[in-house]
């Protein structure tokens, strides 16, 4: 029998023939007298995938690094990449805590990979890290390639990228950074029929090349008001024609590239119009609009013609702060990045997709988690860093996981339904590795004429925690933990900088 406290077990209580009092010991008190028994037990029914035995090859690569990581970081970077490479695993997870060096492993295991044959490495990073992430990886390896996908150009580099897909490869590894927001952005649209009139002062909607009317599912006609309150773009079952087209929303004053940039540097602390006029008489709109598109720092920093700072250092924090949030546009929309990897790209053309701030994506219907997926599928392996894996609820982790490791969760029955709903297997992992409470309700009613009535309600909700068994299966198989002690005395007492 279980006792009700979980931190004590119970066992129970010998038969008739054998009279003997229950042993009850703390759970405490249990691990540290078996810890070592359960240890071995564990090693031999699941043999660890690294065991602190260092790849030379790996490790001749880690020193071979301009910046080299810690000894800490580098057994971490050892452990992944024995467990992408040797064990041929999906995906695998670093789960360390802030100020460990994320960033810095990931980049010394991309190297590593890149000794293995994986020539890309696809990063997915926050828009205001997606510059430090480009500063760390050269300031690591000099002779990277490195490509930032961060504003409207990102199309054209990708557009680059596919035509440069046959050419013969020079031996450089390559990076491509896409920022978290710019990842899921698409173009914007707007319904586009022809209004018809119809009896009784109706208007219909028409489509606009063949003419035809519109109808819905059931064959009835759709007016004017109804088919602009649709949110779905559509096609006519006629002539198969676009029912939409592109448009540009906030068109600015006079629709002028000038005044657009005016206005996008009127949106930066400690700017207002009359400096922003003056910045753009003496730099001109096109300069501006390249660095305020592609690197903001070069913006913060702008010298003037002696040479010295047009911001001062306290306005140059502010602007960074605030930059960090800000998305600048000057084309006529755009097109999702992920969805033209998705269509022109070719399966494995990004060899490992690195995932910074990994928690992020956990969500079921966010665009950029859907985004991450569809990146994650294309890519040959994954990496996911984080500092914080689970938020204490089991479904915190099922879409993470059923997108990096799909394999895994579809092998235990986690997969859509017949309607492409992920929904029922959401339920599913929460009631076999998390923790639901079916709460019961039972009123007395109104009574009948013979007899009285009672109403029962039953509603499921979820409550913290995550079973074993799912540790087991899906969480220590493929993720690494790193603490700031366990780097020790390596770490500056100043803190990050």
């Amino acid at each position: 029998m279980w006792r009700n406290t979980m931190n004590d077990i119970t066992l129970p209580r010998a038969s008739n023939h054998l009279k003997a009092d229950a042993l009850d010991i703390g759970l405490t008190e249990f691990i540290e007298e078996f810890g070592d028994q359960l240890l071995e037990s564990l090693n031999r029914s699941n043999p660890p995938v690294y065991a602190g035995i260092d790849n030379p090859a790996r490790q001749w690569v880690l020193e071979g690094l301009k910046r080299q990581p810690f000894p800490a970081q580098a057994q971490v970077v050892q452990a992944i990449a024995a467990l992408l490479l040797d064990q041929n695993e999906q995906a695998g997870i670093i789960n360390a805590e802030m100020g460990t060096g994320k960033t810095m492993m990931a980049i010394a295991l991309a190297a590593v990979m890149h000794g293995a044959g994986y020539r890309r490495t696809m990063v997915i990073a926050p828009p205001h890290l997606v510059y430090k992430w480009r500063r760390e990886i050269l300031e690591t390896i000099p002779d990277a390639r490195v490509w930032v996908l961060n504003g409207p150009d990102t199309l054209v580099k990708l557009l680059k990228l596919r035509d440069q897909l046959g050419d013969t490869y020079d031996g450089r590894q390559e990076f491509f950074i896409l920022g978290r927001v710019r990842m899921r952005m698409g173009f914007h649209w707007r319904l586009a029929f022809w209004q018809r009139r119809a009896g009784g002062g109706r208007s219909l909607a028409a489509c606009p090349d063949c003419g035809r009317l519109l109808q819905d599912q059931e064959g009835n006609l759709i007016t004017a008001e109804e088919f602009q309150r649709e949110e779905r773009r559509r096609r006519c079952d006629h002539c198969n024609a676009a029912l939409w087209t592109l448009m540009r929303p906030g068109k600015s004053d006079g629709g002028s590239r000038r005044n657009t940039v005016l206005k996008s540097m009127c949106r930066i602390p400690t700017i207002g119009p009359v400096r922003a006029e003056r910045l753009l008489s003496d730099f001109g709109e096109d300069f501006l609009a390249s660095m305020l598109l592609d690197n903001v720092s070069e913006f913060i920093n702008l010298m003037d013609a002696k040479g010295n700072f047009i911001f001062s250092d306290r306005q140059a924090k502010r602007m960074e702060r605030a930059m960090a949030n800000i998305e600048f546009g000057f084309g006529e929309g755009g097109y999702q990045p992920t969805e033209f990897i998705k269509r022109y790209l070719p399966d494995g053309c990004f060899d490992l997709l690195v995932v910074d701030e990994g928690h992020e994506y956990k969500n079921s219907g966010s665009a950029q988690g859907q985004a991450m997926g569809v990146l994650a599928a294309k890519a040959r392996k994954t990496v996911l860093l984080t500092g914080t894996l689970m938020g204490g609820y089991a479904d915190d982790l099922f879409y993470l996981l059923f997108r990096i490791l799909t394999r895994r969760m579809i092998e235990d029955g986690y997969q859509p339904n017949a309607r492409g709903s992920m929904a029922p297997a959401a339920i599913s992992f929460m009631r076999d590795h998390g923790v639901l409470k079916d709460i019961y309700t039972e009123r007395d009613g109104s009574s009948h004429k013979t007899a009285k009535g009672k109403k029962l309600s039953v509603r499921t909700v979820k409550a913290p925690g995550f079973g074993p068994k799912g540790i087991h299966r899906f969480v220590l198989p493929f993720t690494v933990f790193l603490k700031l002690k366990d780097i020790g005395g390596n770490v500056l007492p100043g803190g990050v900088h």
